[in-house]
C-alpha cells in the first residue's frame, strides 16, 4: 500500500463553506482510498491563500513532520501562495499540487498590478518546485502552460467529476432560476441582480444557493441592490445547501445561472447537466469546457461575456419569452448529461499520476 500525504484547508468538509474545491479534495480523497491508497490527510487553518505568520508556520510544521521521500498531494490553495515554505521541501518530499484556479490569473483578490505581480512570482515559484502539477481543467493547464513556462510532461489535467443524478423533466414556461455559490464578486451576483433587473417585467423566480458569510459586504450590496430594484419576493438568499438538501434545490429548477467574472472548471454547470438542466453561463476560463457540447455539436446552454448584465439580460430574455429555445436547451442538456464522466474517472486519472510519482 502507497502512502499519499493529502495537504487541504481546514473546514474542507465544513457543511456551511460548500465549494468546488473542497468537493474535489473530499470526494478524491475517498476514492484513493477505496483504492488502496493509504491516504493521510492534513487540515491547515489559515485564510488561505492570505494566511497569516501563524498559518504559515503551521503549514510548515506539518510538512516538517512528514518523512522524507514522501508522496505529498497539496491543495494550491495551501501551496501555491508560499514558496518560502514549499519550496525547501522539494528536496525531500515529491511535491504534487492541485490546481483549482491560478492565484496568478484570479482578477478578484484585490491587489494593484504590483501586488499582482508578486503573486504571480510566488504561485511560478511553488509550481516550479513540484515534481507534478495537477490542473482541474483544460483551460487551467494551457494558462499555467503559457503563464509560468512549466513542462508540459509534468502538468496534466484531472477534471472533476460529477455524481448521478435524477433527470429533471423541468416545467413550462421554465420561470424557475438557480444560482449556487458563494455570494461574491467572482460568482458574478451582482451582474446577476442587474440582469434580474432588466427583465422584471416578465415571470420568473430566482433562488440563490450559497454562503454570503464570505464576503459579508459584497452580499449585503447584492442583497440591498435585490430590494431596491423591487425584486426581494421573487429574489431567495438560502445560505448554502448541501447533500439532499442541495439535491431538492437543483430538482426544482428550471434553468441555472452561473455569470462569474472566474471560474477555472464550474462544476455548478455540471451537476446542473446531470439533471438534464440547460445553463446559462459566463464565456470565461474553464466554463465552456463544463458546459461542453451533446452529440452534434448542440450547446446544452447559452454562453454570454462575464460581467455583462445586459448580455446576461438577453439570454435570459431569450429562455424567458421563447418555447423553442427551451425545447431545444432541454433536449441538448439531456444529451450531454449521458457524456459526462463520473467521479471513478477523475479518482483513476489522479491514481495514475500518483503512481508515476511515486515510483
Amino acid at each position: 500500500m502507497t502512502t499519499v500525504h493529502v495537504v487541504v484547508p481546514a473546514g474542507v468538509g465544513d457543511p456551511s463553506r460548500p465549494s468546488g474545491g473542497n468537493t474535489y479534495d473530499r470526494t478524491v480523497c475517498a476514492g484513493l482510498s477505496g483504492r488502496g491508497w493509504d491516504v493521510r490527510q492534513r487540515e491547515v487553518p489559515g485564510r488561505w491563500p492570505r494566511a497569516d505568520a501563524a498559518a504559515r508556520a503551521k503549514l510548515a510544521a506539518v510538512l516538517t513532520g512528514i518523512p522524507d521521500g514522501s508522496l505529498v498531494l497539496l491543495d494550491g490553495l495551501v501551496a501555491c501562495a508560499v514558496p518560502e515554505v514549499l519550496v525547501p521541501e522539494r528536496r525531500r518530499l515529491r511535491l504534487v499540487v492541485v490546481v483549482h484556479l491560478p492565484l496568478g490569473h484570479d482578477p478578484v483578490l484585490g491587489e494593484g498590478a504590483a501586488e499582482g505581480a508578486v503573486r504571480r512570482e510566488r504561485e511560478r515559484a511553488v509550481l516550479h518546485a513540484a515534481v507534478a502539477v495537477v490542473a482541474t481543467s483544460a483551460w487551467t493547464r494551457a494558462w499555467l502552460l503559457t503563464a509560468y513556462r512549466l513542462a508540459p510532461d509534468r502538468v496534466c489535467v484531472v477534471a472533476p467529476g460529477v455524481d448521478p443524478a435524477h433527470l429533471m423533466p423541468g416545467c413550462e414556461p421554465g420561470l424557475h432560476l438557480l444560482c449556487v455559490g458563494v455570494v461574491s464578486a467572482a460568482k458574478g451576483h451582482d451582474v446577476l441582480l442587474a440582469a434580474l433587473a432588466d427583465v422584471a417585467d416578465l415571470e420568473w423566480t430566482c433562488r440563490c444557493v450559497g454562503s454570503v458569510a464570505v464576503d459579508p459586504a459584497f452580499a449585503s450590496r447584492v442583497r440591498a441592490r435585490a430590494g431596491a430594484t423591487g425584486l426581494t419576493d421573487r429574489v431567495t438568499f438560502t445560505g448554502p445547501r448541501v447533500g439532499e438538501d442541495l439535491a431538492t434545490v437543483y430538482a426544482a429548477a428550471d434553468l441555472v445561472l452561473a455569470p462569474s467574472r472566474t471560474e477555472s472548471y464550474g462544476m455548478v454547470v455540471t451537476e446542473a447537466l446531470a439533471r438534464g438542466v440547460p445553463v446559462v453561463g459566463s464565456d470565461v476560463g474553464g466554463l465552456p469546457e463544463a458546459l461542453g457540447r451533446a452529440r452534434g455539436g448542440r450547446r446544452p446552454g447559452i454562453l454570454v461575456a462575464p460581467g455583462d448584465p445586459a448580455a446576461l439580460a438577453a439570454a435570459l430574455d431569450r429562455w424567458l419569452t421563447d418555447a423553442g429555445v427551451r425545447r431545444d436547451l432541454r433536449l441538448a442538456a439531456r444529451a450531454r448529461r449521458a457524456t459526462l464522466a463520473d467521479w471513478t474517472h477523475t479518482t483513476d486519472r489522479l491514481s495514475g499520476v500518483l503512481s508515476v510519482v511515486a515510483r
